[in-house]
């Protein structure tokens, strides 16, 4: 085997292992908004993340890892959408986000009085 097919060989391994890990995060992004629409009682729409982001960086015990963002819709009513998001270290998820329609709700009590 030459160095050009021995360094195919390793590329394309990176690749496939790159992909299933995005899939098994994309999946952890999937349950994590599901678990806290349900704690939220508000209705995950599409059942689906949207990848938002990805960078390298340090987890809390100093290792290299992936931070993923992915992005995601609920609904309080059936009738209006908001966005909610997920932050994925590694394979922990390290932030949840469905605060929106709660910052909605405030701005229009505000308005009215």
């Amino acid at each position: 085997m030459s160095l050009i097919e021995l360094f195919a060989v390793v590329l394309l391994g990176g690749v496939v292992w790159f992909w299933l890990d995005s899939l098994k995060a994309r999946e952890a992004g999937v349950e994590a908004a599901r678990r806290a629409c349900l704690r939220e009682a508000v209705q995950f729409l599409d059942e689906s993340v949207v990848g938002h982001g990805l960078r390298p960086v340090r987890d809390e015990r100093g290792h290299l890892v992936l931070r993923r963002a992915f992005e995601f819709e609920y609904s309080v009513s059936g009738d209006d959408r908001y966005s909610g998001s997920v932050v994925l270290e590694g394979r922990e998820v390290v932030l949840v986000d469905v605060s929106a329609h709660r910052l909605a709700q405030r701005a229009v009590v505000v308005k009215l009085h």
